[in-house]
């Protein structure tokens, strides 16, 4: 398989993802702090929203490599 096939499946495999979850969120830790022996952190949950033309859009991309990496 060579790179380009494997990029094409990675973008359809990514669109599908993003059709089917709409997003993902993640966990960052902003503030920490030590107060002699008392530890102190704060974590804010993230979520990030995965566009409907994104998604869309990689595995339009991925399908038009897929389909003329076999031509050659």
């Amino acid at each position: 398989m060579n790179a380009v096939k494997m990029a094409a499946v990675v973008l359809i495999a990514a669109g599908v993802l993003g059709l089917v979850y709409g997003g993902f969120s993640y966990t960052k830790d902003t503030h920490e702090a030590k107060l002699g022996p008392l530890e102190l952190s704060v974590k804010e949950k993230e979520t990030v929203n995965v566009p409907l033309w994104a998604s869309l859009a990689a595995i339009g991309v991925g399908v038009v490599l897929l389909v003329g990496g076999r031509r050659k």
